[in-house]
């Protein structure tokens, strides 16, 4: 999986639980929420006032290194 700021945060947690932590890190604490699951990786971002590529960035080096 390439995650991408489009990406839906459910999709990421669904592929790999683990990155879980790469969330929560930047204090996105409401994945359980079924709302959140459904949104975007940059709507999340947008709402929380973090940088999406960086996320991206992290989760990709992350799946990546699982391979």
């Amino acid at each position: 999986m390439v995650v991408t700021k489009k990406t839906i945060i459910g999709d990421v947690l669904d592929f790999d639980p683990e990155t879980a932590q790469f969330f929560f890190a930047i204090g996105m604490h409401c994945l359980g929420c079924p709302a959140s699951r459904g949104e975007s990786i940059e709507d999340a971002c947008a709402v929380h006032g973090t940088d999406a590529d960086a996320l991206i960035e992290q989760i990709n080096t992350f799946l990546a290194s699982k391979k």
